[in-house]
């Protein structure tokens, strides 16, 4: 199993965190990182998920566009920037397809380091628009994730 977590684009200001949508550079963000995702082949996914925050489904949206997948988009209540990770984690051991996560940090980071180190650590920092792809080995509680790759746009020159 492949799994992807996605931290949403860069995002508008606004007074009510949860209707912030994508900025004009978010947008773009999320165009070059599907056109790169794209002819890289390495972005498969049977599922995305995303936050109920606007800029997370504008994100998973665009992305799946620019992917030119037809694959389910179904917003994921827990998935917000400071609800509990390991709840998430807990929820991804029965999932077997390969999934992209569309949230918000800190919430992603500390999945991350869930999944593969066992523990909420700093090891990772997910930047805006940024995808980190994990693979699963093994199954249920003796699963153990690894880091496949990860890229952020500013790699991307944006």
């Amino acid at each position: 199993m492949l799994l992807f977590l996605v931290r949403h684009a860069d995002a508008l200001d606004s007074d009510e965190d949860a209707v912030r949508p994508l900025s004009p550079k978010g947008r773009e963000q999320v165009e070059r990182m599907a056109k790169f995702l794209r002819a890289s082949h390495a972005f498969r996914v049977d599922e995305i998920w995303h936050s109920p925050l606007i800029r997370a489904r504008q994100t998973a949206k665009l992305l799946s566009e620019g992917l030119g997948l037809r694959v389910p988009l179904s917003e994921v209540a827990g998935l917000e920037p400071n609800h509990d990770a390991e709840a998430t984690a807990t929820k991804l051991r029965s999932v077997d397809v390969s999934l992209a996560v569309v949230g918000h940090e800190p919430h992603l980071s500390a999945l991350a380091s869930i999944l593969v180190a066992g523990e909420i650590q700093p090891f990772f920092v997910m930047r805006k628009g940024a995808v980190l792809a994990l693979e699963r080995a093994g199954a249920g509680e003796t699963s153990r994730w690894f880091v496949r790759w990860h890229v952020s746009p500013d790699l991307l020159g944006v």
